[in-house]
C-alpha cells in the first residue's frame, strides 16, 4: 500500500487543493480516470464557450443589415473551428498532466479510483491510502431510461464539443442550460434544431418571466416542443426519430432527425467511486452529502464540486475549493459562504441569476418586491437596436437584495455588479441604486431596474 498525506479524487478544482497541499511540501496522489483537468477544461465550459463564441461572432455578422452594414458571412470553416478549439483544450490538458508527473510532490493515477476502506482505495493495480482526502469526481451526463436509447447512436454534450460537422437537423433531448447553449451554437452554423423538453419551459430553473421570455425567443428560431417525455428512440431511414408524449397525457408526438443528443441534465460520480464502503454517505439523489465546512460523514474526507450537487458550476467548485483549502489544509474551521453566487447561460439571448427566484420566495412565504426594466428603455438599448430582454430585481421591503434575473445581451457580465452588492456592500438596493454609471453604457439597464418604485407581485 502507497500512503499520501492527501488524495484527491478528480483533476478540475480538487487540483488546487493539491497545488496548495504540495506547497506545503505534503504528498499527494491524484487519482483521475479521464482527461487530466477535469470537466470544464475537457468536456464543458471551456470548449463550449469557445465554440459558442464563434456562434455569437457569426449571429453578430449576420445581423449587420440591421445597422445599415451589408456583411455577409461567405464561409465557415466548421472542422477546422472545432480543430482549433480541441488543440487547445488538449494541449492545456496535457500541460496539467506534464506539470503534475514532474513534481516531486505529486503522483498521478490515470485509473478509476475505488474506496475498499476508510480513506483507501485500489486505483488499478495500485491500493493508496490517503492521511486526508478530497472527493472532487464530478458529474457525467444522464442517459434517461427511453426505450430504443441504446440502440441509436446517440451524443452527449462531450461527443457535440468534438463533432466535426453540423448535422443537418439536430434533435435535442432535455430542456436545460446544456440543451440552450448547443441549440444556439449548432443551429447557428446551419442545422436545423428541435427541443423536446419534459417541463412546460426551457430552463425551468430560472425565474419563470425569464424562462417564459427565453421559451419565447427559442420558439422563433427553433423547433421546440415542451410539456413533452421521451418514451421511444428508434433509427429511421438513417436517421433518429424520438417519440414522446405529453406529460399530462392529451397527445404524443414523433420527432425526426438526423442526428440526437441527448442532454437530459448531469448525475454524480460518486456511485463509481464505492464511497459508502469508506463511510461517506449520499444525498437521495446520489450526491457527496457535506456539512457547511465542507466536511462528509467520514472522518478527514471533504468533498467539492459537482460531486456535492449544491451548485454546478466551475466558479462554484474553485470557491468550494478554497473552503477545503482552509479547512483540510489551515487547520481551521470555517463554513462555505454561498452568497452571492451567481450563474449565467451562454445562449442567445444569455441569461444570468443571482439569489432566489420568485417561485422560491413564494414558496417560502417569503415578503418580497419587485421590478423589472427592459433593455430598449436604456439609451445603449436604443443603440443596439432595441433588443428584447430585461432585468427583474426580487427585493425584501427594507430593500435587502433577494435576488436578480436578467435575459438579454451580456447578462452574464451585467450579473456582477449584483453579486458585488450582495457580497461585498451592504446587500441592498441602495448599492447599486446610489452607485453612478456610466451613460450609456449597458449596466444603465441595471441601475434602472433597482432605480424606480418597486411593486408588490400580484396575488395567485
Amino acid at each position: 500500500m502507497q500512503e499520501f498525506d492527501l488524495v484527491v479524487i478528480g483533476s478540475g478544482s480538487g487540483l488546487d487543493v493539491a497545488a496548495v497541499a504540495a506547497q506545503q511540501g505534503k504528498d499527494v496522489a491524484v487519482v483521475e480516470d479521464g482527461p487530466v483537468g477535469g470537466t470544464c477544461l475537457n468536456r464543458g465550459c471551456i470548449p463550449s464557450k469557445m465554440l459558442v463564441h464563434r456562434a455569437d461572432v457569426k449571429e453578430t455578422v449576420e445581423s449587420a443589415d440591421e445597422f445599415g452594414i451589408d456583411a455577409r458571412v461567405h464561409d465557415v470553416d466548421f472542422s477546422g473551428m472545432v480543430s482549433e478549439v480541441s488543440g487547445h483544450v488538449d494541449a492545456d490538458s496535457d500541460s496539467i498532466r506534464r506539470g503534475l508527473e514532474s513534481s516531486p510532490q505529486h503522483t498521478l493515477f490515470e485509473e478509476t479510483g475505488r474506496f475498499v476502506d476508510e480513506r483507501t482505495l485500489e486505483v488499478g493495480d495500485a491500493t493508496i491510502r490517503g492521511e486526508k482526502v478530497v472527493v472532487a469526481a464530478g458529474t457525467r451526463p444522464v442517459i434517461p431510461d427511453v426505450e430504443g436509447i441504446d440502440t441509436v447512436d446517440y451524443w452527449t454534450s462531450d461527443d457535440a464539443l468534438r463533432a466535426t460537422d453540423p448535422p443537418e437537423h439536430l434533435v435535442i433531448l432535455g430542456g436545460g442550460y446544456v440543451a440552450a447553449e448547443l441549440a444556439h451554437y449548432f443551429g447557428t452554423f446551419g442545422s436545423d434544431v428541435s427541443i423536446v423538453g419534459r417541463r412546460d419551459v426551457l430552463l425551468p430553473d430560472e425565474d419563470r418571466e425569464v424562462a417564459e421570455h427565453f421559451t419565447e425567443r427559442y420558439r422563433e428560431r427553433f423547433d421546440v416542443h415542451t410539456g413533452y417525455e421521451a418514451t421511444r428512440v428508434s433509427d429511421e431511414d438513417g436517421g433518429v426519430t424520438l417519440h414522446a408524449e405529453r406529460v399530462d397525457g392529451e397527445d404524443a408526438i414523433d420527432v425526426a432527425g438526423t442526428r440526437l443528443l441527448v442532454a437530459a441534465g448531469r448525475t454524480p460520480n460518486a456511485d463509481r467511486l464505492n464511497v459508502e464502503t469508506a463511510g461517506i454517505e449520499t444525498t437521495e439523489d446520489g450526491y457527496v452529502a457535506t456539512n457547511r465546512y465542507l466536511e462528509t460523514s467520514a472522518e478527514n474526507v471533504w468533498a467539492l464540486g459537482d460531486v456535492v450537487g449544491r451548485f454546478l458550476y466551475k466558479h462554484a467548485a474553485n470557491h468550494e475549493a478554497s473552503t477545503v483549502i482552509t479547512n483540510a489544509l489551515r487547520d481551521a474551521r470555517e463554513p462555505i459562504d454561498y452568497t452571492g453566487m451567481p450563474h449565467a447561460v451562454f445562449a442567445s439571448p444569455q441569461v444570468a441569476g443571482v439569489g432566489h427566484t420568485e417561485a422560491e420566495l413564494r414558496a417560502e412565504g417569503h415578503d418580497y418586491r419587485l421590478r423589472r426594466y427592459d433593455f430598449a428603455d436604456t439609451a445603449m438599448g436604443l443603440a443596439m437596436g432595441d433588443p428584447p430582454g430585461f432585468v427583474k430585481v426580487l427585493a425584501a421591503p427594507d430593500g435587502e437584495i433577494l435576488g436578480t434575473h436578467i435575459v438579454g445581451p451580456r447578462a452574464s457580465q451585467l450579473v456582477h455588479e449584483v453579486c458585488v452588492a450582495m457580497r461585498s456592500g451592504t446587500g441592498t438596493v441602495a448599492d447599486i441604486r446610489d452607485t453612478v454609471h456610466v451613460h450609456p453604457a449597458l449596466n444603465e439597464v441595471v441601475q434602472r431596474a433597482f432605480g424606480g418604485r418597486f411593486s408588490q407581485p400580484e396575488r395567485r
